[in-house]
Formats: C-alpha cells, sequence, structure tokens
C-alpha cells in the first residue's frame, strides 16, 4: 500500500468517479421512467431527461443496487491508499520550519528524516484548537516512553500554527520538551506530506466554515469523520484505554470538564474510574462513551481557547493531518493520512512499525 499501491491511487481514484457518474446516471434514468407509474424514488437531483420505460429498467434495479453498495466500498479501499508523498516523506518534505523553544533553530524536514539511524516518528497535526492536534499530542506525551523503548530516538511534531499558539497548546496539555514542535501557521509542510485538505479545497465561494460542517456531518469527502467519532460514544471491547485515561488525568488536574476520574490528593494517581461501573461493558478496554468523554474535555478547551488558538490561515480550518515513521536513511517504515476529524492512527499500530 505504501508503496505499489501509492502509485496506483490515480487509476483507482479515477476509475471510482467514472463508475460513480455512470450509475448516477442510469438512477437519475430510473427516476424519470418511475415518475409515470409504481417505481423506485430516486433524489431529484439525479434525475435526467424521461425516457421510455424498459424491461432492463425494472429487472435491473436491484443489480444497480449491488454496484451502487460495490462502489461505497471501492471509495473506502481507495481512502486506505496513502498519498505517494506519504509513502516517501524524506524526499517531499522540502521545508524548512522554526523550531518552537529552539532558540531561533530552523530545521530542514527532509534532511531530518535522511540524517535518521535509528528511527524518528514525524507527526503532522492540523491547526492549534482542533481536534486532531490534541489528540495527536495527548498520545505523543503518554506513548512516548513506549516508542523510546521500540527505537524511536526523535519525536517530532508539526502544528499549523505559529510559536505562540503551540507553545500555549503545549502548556494546556503538558506536552514534554523530548518531543521536538514546529511552527508551520500556513500548512505547507503538511500538504507538501498528501494530507487531506478537506472538502473542496480551491472552491473560493464556499465559506472555510461551512466546508468544516461538510467533513464534521461525513457528508462528502474526506469521508472518514463519523467512524471515528462514533468509536467514542459506542466504545471498543478491545481497544485500550490507557492513553485516554492518561489524557483525561492530565486535564483533571488542569482543572478541566467533565471529571469522571476520582483522583488521589496529589492528582498523580487514578483512583477510581466513572466508566468502571458501567454495566455490562465495565470489562471492555474503551467503555461506550468514555472516549468521548475525553473529547468533550478537549472540545470545552477548544471553544474557551479558540480565539488564541484557531488558525492564522483559513485553508488550515478544514486541513487535516497525518503521521510517519522512518528507518535509517528516511526510509518510511510506515505512514497515514487523517480521513476525517477525530481519525488520528491508533499508535500501537505505530509501535508494531
Amino acid at each position: 500500500v505504501r508503496q505499489a499501491g501509492a502509485k496506483q491511487a490515480p487509476l483507482v481514484l479515477g476509475f471510482v468517479e467514472v463508475r460513480f457518474h455512470k450509475i448516477c446516471a442510469v438512477l437519475g434514468r430510473l427516476r424519470a421512467e418511475s415518475r409515470g407509474g409504481r417505481g423506485l424514488r430516486l433524489p431529484r437531483a439525479l434525475s435526467q431527461p424521461a425516457l421510455p420505460q424498459t424491461p432492463y429498467a425494472r429487472t435491473h434495479v436491484a443489480t444497480m443496487m449491488h454496484r451502487l453498495a460495490l462502489l461505497c466500498m471501492l471509495s473506502r479501499v481507495a481512502s486506505l491508499v496513502v498519498p505517494l508523498p506519504a509513502a516517501r516523506p524524506a524526499a517531499s518534505l522540502d521545508v524548512s520550519l522554526p523550531r518552537v523553544g529552539g532558540g531561533g533553530e530552523t530545521v530542514h524536514l527532509g534532511n531530518s528524516l535522511v540524517e535518521t539511524t535509528g528511527k524518528t516518528m514525524l507527526c503532522f497535526g492540523t491547526h492549534a484548537a482542533d481536534f486532531n492536534s490534541i489528540e495527536y499530542l495527548q498520545k505523543l506525551r503518554f506513548y512516548a516512553p513506549r516508542l523510546r523503548a521500540a527505537g524511536v530516538d526523535r519525536l517530532q511534531c508539526v502544528l499549523n500554527a505559529d510559536a505562540a499558539q503551540i507553545s500555549t497548546l503545549a502548556d494546556l496539555l503538558d506536552v514534554p520538551d523530548e518531543i521536538e514542535l514546529f511552527a508551520d501557521p500556513t500548512g505547507e509542510a503538511g500538504r507538501k506530506f498528501g494530507v487531506s485538505r478537506g472538502f473542496r479545497p480551491d472552491d473560493d465561494s464556499l465559506s472555510p466554515f461551512v466546508k468544516l460542517f461538510v467533513v464534521g456531518l461525513g457528508f462528502g469527502p474526506p469521508w472518514g469523520t463519523l467512524v471515528p467519532v462514533l468509536k467514542g460514544y459506542v466504545g471498543s471491547a478491545g481497544g485500550k484505554r490507557d492513553w485516554i485515561e492518561a489524557a483525561m488525568q492530565q486535564a483533571q488536574r488542569k482543572g478541566r470538564f467533565p471529571a469522571p476520574l476520582e483522583l488521589s490528593d496529589d492528582g498523580a494517581t487514578i483512583v477510581r474510574n466513572a466508566f468502571d461501573d458501567a454495566p455490562l461493558v465495565s470489562d471492555w478496554g474503551v467503555r461506550p462513551f468514555e472516549l468521548a468523554t475525553m473529547r468533550l474535555q478537549n472540545l470545552i478547551m477548544q471553544i474557551q481557547r479558540y480565539g488564541v488558538l484557531g488558525p492564522k490561515d483559513p485553508r488550515c480550518l478544514t486541513q487535516l493531518g497525518g503521521c510517519t515513521v522512518v528507518g535509517a536513511d528516511g526510509e518510511a517504515l510506515y505512514s497515514w493520512v487523517d480521513r476525517g476529524l477525530c481519525d488520528v492512527p491508533d499508535f500501537e499500530d505505530v509501535l508494531a512499525a
């Protein structure tokens, strides 16, 4: 997928687009044919000039529905293909960024990956008041010791924000100094990596907030918002909640709400988790609403601090993120691009890379 698959991505996406238009045309004709009788009712947006009824139209409706379902599955498969720049990050990241707290040091991202002798993990967050950026930093904070033990000797994260915004967010989340943070208020590095730019990024007639609303509801590419959001509510029997509890613990110590954990007097130990009492599902890895509660803590922080942390460049309101792990000489071992809001990678997969 990272190498051979990425090269075929334009062909796959082209095939999906062509088939989509053909299926819409047929469905539109079926709608037109159904107007005069008891037939299939389809959205008016798909209508075409009325055509005479044909036996073909009546007997192949089910077949066309199956093909439409197949199209949806093909679209999902296509979304899993990593863009070619993300599969070759050392070559694609020809950009230099200032390191936050680095005394004015500027780092060329591509060169820093090429110089890797062990492993380097580089994350691309979104703007500083966005779910994805916050979850990337929360996961990096929790998994840093385990990533070090797995041989990742350098942890880096680029945010679509200026240095002051990043410093504020890092303080709110208690991000350790070992994680190198880079300021990229225009989002250039992420675009070079191949992250999604959101819904209709080149359409200046639409407000960026409208585009964000469309993606947030899961309507329109990228299509990957609903699944990770719903997981926060339904839970996961085999999931891992250790990083979620750590994030909620840190949030409560900073005074954020809600507070599902009972902490020791010094806040260093979790005495009790309210979700441990959930009926029937208390032994699940991630209980229903547990991850959603952590995200509610993040959302309240985002709303309260949006004036300080919000994006400077309107393009960054809808631009998503990604991450990569490279080995010696910058060879990609793992690459990921977000497919929607809250769609950040499972760091257990990163550890296995």
